[in-house]
């Protein structure tokens, strides 16, 4: 990031003054497409799709120098079978039937790559059928295994990844995914195959509910048009249609509600994100997390010890993460900017833009002032409040306070 940008962001942000951005997106009737890397910046992205949370396709000229799109598929444009069992074979993998529906998901088991592959086989030599159903290689973290080095290369415009970055730092998870399955069935490419995609930009989707207030398991079906099940469907605007084709890479705003269908027999590299531009939008979605556990279990209030903490532990059971664990993630990455910081800044370093990593002072000095404004928001909430911080090390408003005086000095980096 060079200083322009940090500005033009902050600049962004201050003319929010701590609101969330509006519900709905301004119309758009279709989504960007990026054909050339060489013209295409790291504050192009960042200014022009990022900061305004609006989806884009890189084209293919972007990965083309990718280990898995030279080695996992044919000259024809297939899955190399052959490849990826010698390579992979013995990997047990997660593999989700989508030809049945648990609520808005769908059950999962755990085979060894080889036998996934060997029904996929079968699937294909069946003219696409198979009495098992519909089976998609979903949610396999390759890149925890050394075996992935050389697979990818994590694109520019993506550096800034804090959720993976936090996880990698504990070496405990992570959430970059491989996901494979035949026709039928974030940043998100294809390595082979085509997907179509539908988006919905956000607050869109919520004409979608049915009458219970649940969203649709997919949004193609007939039953959107019955009125009964679904009254506000036909008030809803059309979603974004994008066609992905091999190679190509989609970036997924933050909060666009979409649907993916394969075309074709598909693989793809996908990964969740969060960073500076989205963490006021993961703050915000916690507490309505934590506002819907209090009122789901609001009759045990008075008569259950530790109310709030087990809604604490129910909350993190249910979304993987509950206020403690929120200043963890918000506490490492800010102490790892704070440290980039002083190893940019230090003598005989000048230059702050590091334009070529998407990361360096600028960008550091940018995150700070993101974790800063949720974090004030994170001390002054009353659920946190009652937590005890006094385990928690530096406690929140050490940190806090650390925050703003750095961000006094970095004004005029």
């Amino acid at each position: 990031m060079d200083r322009e940008t940090r500005m033009f962001a902050e600049s962004h942000f201050r003319g929010l003054r701590g609101r969330l951005p509006s519900g709905v997106s301004p119309t758009q009737d279709r989504v960007d497409f990026i054909e050339k890397p060489g013209s295409f910046s790291y504050s192009d992205f960042f200014k022009g799709y990022l900061l305004p949370n609006v989806p884009c396709v890189f084209s293919s000229a972007f990965t083309e120098g990718w280990g898995c799109r030279r080695h996992w598929v044919t000259p024809s444009g297939k899955p190399d079978f052959d490849y990826l069992l010698q390579n992979y074979g013995d990997v047990v993998v997660p593999v989700a039937n989508c030809g049945v529906q648990e609520y808005n998901s769908n059950p999962k088991e755990h085979m060894p790559l080889r036998d996934y592959i060997s029904y996929w086989k079968e699937f294909i030599q069946q003219d696409y059928s198979s009495p098992r159903g519909c089976l998609y290689l979903k949610d396999w973290h390759l890149c925890r295994d050394s075996s992935a080095e050389g697979v990818f290369t994590l694109p520019v415009y993506f550096s800034s990844d804090w959720l993976n970055e936090y996880w990698d730092c504990l070496d405990v998870d992570d959430y970059r995914f491989i996901y494979m399955g035949p026709t039928g069935t974030c940043w998100s490419v294809n390595i082979c195959g085509r997907k179509k995609w539908f988006f919905f930009p956000p607050g869109r989707e919520e004409a979608l509910r049915d009458c219970h207030g649940g969203l649709p398991y997919d949004v193609t079906a007939p039953a959107l048009r019955d009125s009964r099940l679904h009254p506000m469907a036909q008030h809803c605007s059309p979603p974004l249609e994008v066609t992905q084709e091999a190679g190509e890479m989609v970036f997924v705003p933050s909060g666009w509600h979409h649907q993916v269908h394969n075309l074709e027999d598909t693989i793809s590299i996908n990964h969740n994100w969060v960073n500076g531009c989205n963490l006021a939008t993961m703050w915000h979605f916690l507490q309505q997390e934590l506002c819907a556990v209090q009122q789901e279990v609001s009759e045990w209030k008075d008569t259950m010890p530790d109310w709030h903490h087990h809604c604490q532990v129910i909350m993190k059971s249910c979304s993987g993460i509950n206020f403690k664990e929120f200043y963890h993630f918000l506490k490492v990455i800010a102490e790892r900017r704070l440290l980039l910081l002083v190893k940019e800044t230090g003598p005989g370093k000048v230059d702050g833009s590091s334009e070529g990593t998407g990361l360096g002072p600028q960008q550091a000095a940018f995150d700070i002032g993101r974790i800063a404004e949720v974090l004030e928001s994170m001390v002054a909430h009353p659920d946190f409040q009652r937590l005890d911080t006094s385990v928690l090390s530096p406690r929140p408003e050490d940190l806090l306070q650390q925050l703003d005086e750095v961000m006094a000095t970095t004004a005029s980096l």
